[in-house]
Parts: structure tokens; C-alpha cells; sequence
């Protein structure tokens, strides 16, 4: 999947391996893990929910359009969920309306997360097309798909995006280029950031957090399988998905002080998250402490350079 084909230079990379990064002392006890019959059962259930929602897509088109991100998010929170995935959301969306949604990126699970609170369409690369079941399950949910290797490519996907976006869509974008272990970010490349300027929206950061950090993440050479299988084995794998204030349209000069904006509050530690509460619960919890249940998503990258670029290494 993440294979040892030698990528372009200017494709955004991460330094965290699986090595270094699944197995750092903060990860997972195995002492304290799933049992075998648990693990089995939560790879099951999110599998099976996987492939239902697969065959359901077709009837989804069915629905209103104003009734389908109420399907999507419901989906989405059960496939979390079966995967034994516990979640809390903090903060409020913006109001409905264009809006450019980007988080930092750590796994699979992020796609997921995120669509159950945020619904947008995708940017992923074109190979997540070719994907068994999730590269038909991101062609279903309108990805928009982005060849990293052509850097010529890249104009084209961001004026794909800005088209979404003054159309009254949502687009969502990791614009750190690929995923990271959590512990450490990489910086935000400015291109998708062009998008928002261009169709005068605003833009939402995303904060993702995930405990034990070495449970989720997914990086470097990390087959699927094998994360698949740390999270269902992880006896409470959590995740926080902080929702910081939306950017106005407009505050922002260029696409870079927007892209360094964003990064900013998504780095913002919480500093006071003991302190005060959060202003309104964006959603409720997605999973309760009792649940055993999770999801299951692509991973996209999107090249960049300064003038240019956008990036992500997640399906949709």
C-alpha cells in the first residue's frame, strides 16, 4: 500500500516509521489490551459495516441532497464505533455554508471523524481510486482525486475545489501532505488554502488527537492490516477531535499567512481544556465508554510547493 517506490521531491514526507512511532512507550499495554475474541469481533463489526455501506451508497442517491450529510454522519459514526473506537468532540462548526475544513493528519481513522461531524467532499490521491472497496466508497462519496505525481495536476484540483466551495460546499483537506505520529506535526503547504481565498470562504481547523498515540497512527510503510488489527487490539483506544474557531474569509492576505493561520490553531495545545468548558458540544460523544466499535478510510497525499500545493495522504 505505502510502498518503497521513490517518490518525487517535492511530495510533503513524514520522518515517523512504524518502528519508531507504533511502538514509542506511550502506545498500547499489551498487558492491557483487547482480548483475541474482543479484537475479532470489533474487526468484524467495522468490516461488515465497511461493506454495508458499500452496497447501500446507490440508495443513499436516492435521498434529498439536504438529507444525505445526516446519512453520511450516521455511517460514519458507526463505523467508528464498531471499531471499538471511543470519541469526543469539542467545540462548534462553523454555520453551514462553503467552508475549506483541514486537520492535522494521523490515520485512517481521521476520514471517519471527521465526516461525522463535517461532511465535505474529499481530496485524496488517484490511487486511492483504485483501492479494493474504499477507493469505491471514496468514487461514492465525490473525492476529489489529485495525481501527486504531476505537479501540473495540482492548479487543476484547487480550482476543482474553489468550484465545490462557491457552489455552497465543503471541502476537506490534510494539508500536512501525509500523515504524521502525532507527537509530531508537519507544516500546513499553502495550495488548498488557495481555494478558500478564491471563492471567498471561510475555513475550519481541525484538531485530532488519538490515545494511546502509537495505537493509531498510521505512517511510513504501516500496512493497513496491520493497523488495523493495533486498533482493534487496543483495549480503549480514544479519540479527541477539537473543532477550533472557524478563519473568516478576508483576514488573511495570501494563501500562505492563511495556511500558517490554520496550522497555528491547530497546534494550539489545550492548554486550558481543564479550565473552561467548551463553547457547544459539536456532537456528542460518537462512541461511549461502553462502546466496542470503529472506522475505516484511505490515505491520500497531495503534493505542494509554495506557489502551488496541497497535500494529504487519507481516502475519503
Amino acid at each position: 500500500m505505502n510502498g518503497p517506490t521513490a517518490l518525487p521531491p517535492w511530495l510533503p514526507t513524514a520522518p515517523c516509521t512504524p518502528g519508531r512511532c507504533t511502538a514509542h512507550p506511550d502506545g498500547p499495554d499489551p498487558d492491557s489490551g483487547a482480548g483475541p475474541l474482543r479484537a475479532a469481533a470489533r474487526l468484524a463489526a467495522g468490516t461488515a459495516v465497511v461493506l454495508l455501506g458499500v452496497l447501500l451508497a446507490p440508495a443513499a442517491a436516492l435521498f434529498p441532497p439536504a438529507a444525505r450529510p445526516a446519512l453520511v454522519r450516521l455511517w460514519t459514526r458507526t463505523v467508528v464505533r464498531a471499531f471499538g473506537v471511543r470519541v469526543r468532540y469539542e467545540g462548534s462548526p462553523a454555520a453551514p455554508g462553503p467552508l475549506l475544513v483541514v486537520a492535522n493528519h494521523v490515520s485512517w481513522l481521521d476520514v471517519p471523524l471527521l465526516a461525522a461531524v463535517l461532511p465535505a467532499r474529499m481530496v485524496a490521491k488517484a490511487e486511492v481510486r483504485h483501492w479494493p472497496v474504499l477507493g469505491l466508497l471514496a468514487a461514492l462519496g465525490g473525492t476529489l482525486f489529485i495525481e501527486r505525481d504531476r505537479l501540473r495536476a495540482l492548479p487543476g484540483t484547487v480550482r476543482a475545489m474553489t468550484g465545490v466551495l462557491a457552489a455552497g460546499g465543503r471541502v476537506a483537506v490534510f494539508p500536512e501532505g501525509s500523515t504524521w505520529c502525532g507527537r509530531e506535526r508537519g507544516r500546513f503547504r499553502p495550495a488548498a488554502f488557495q481555494a478558500a481565498l478564491d471563492a471567498g470562504c471561510a475555513v475550519q481547523p481541525v484538531r485530532i488527537d488519538y490515545r494511546p498515540a502509537g495505537a493509531a497512527a498510521y505512517v511510513g510503510d504501516d500496512p493497513l492490516g496491520a493497523s488495523l488489527w493495533r486498533v482493534v487490539t487496543t483495549r480503549r483506544p480514544t479519540a479527541e477531535v477539537r473543532l477550533m474557531d472557524p478563519l473568516p474569509s478576508g483576514r488573511h492576505p495570501d494563501r500562505r499567512a492563511l495556511a500558517a493561520a490554520a496550522q497555528r490553531a491547530v497546534a494550539r495545545r489545550e492548554t486550558t481544556r481543564h479550565e473552561t468548558t467548551p463553547r457547544v458540544p459539536a456532537q456528542r460523544a460518537v462512541a461511549s465508554d461502553s462502546a466496542n466499535l470503529s472506522p475505516s478510510s484511505v490515505h491520500q497525499r497531495a503534493s505542494s510547493r509554495p506557489a502551488a500545493a496541497s497535500s494529504s495522504r487519507t481516502p475519503s
